[in-house]
């Protein structure tokens, strides 16, 4: 098991969360593609609003979904300046 395994693992222990509900690879592919897309401080706050949104109801696939479109389309938007 990887320190990032280990550390998840943990943290999810001890803040008492349902393990099925983390995706480890598709939240740190949101913080990749928002870090990428926006700018590198973007993907913690990436991250933060992908757990408020699933927090709100939206599974985490779907939360996932539309912030990677959000940050392809500043990273497009962006380069059209």
């Amino acid at each position: 098991m990887s320190v990032l395994d280990e550390w998840t693992r943990q943290a999810i222990e001890e803040l008492g969360l349902d393990p099925d509900v983390l995706d480890q690879r598709l939240v740190l592919d949101v913080a990749r593609d928002v870090a990428h897309g926006v700018t590198r401080p973007a993907a913690p706050l990436g991250t933060f609003l992908l757990g408020v949104m699933v927090g709100r109801g939206a599974t985490l696939p779907e939360a996932a979904d539309r912030l990677t479109r959000l940050a392809a389309e500043w990273s497009r938007r962006d380069a059209g300046r």
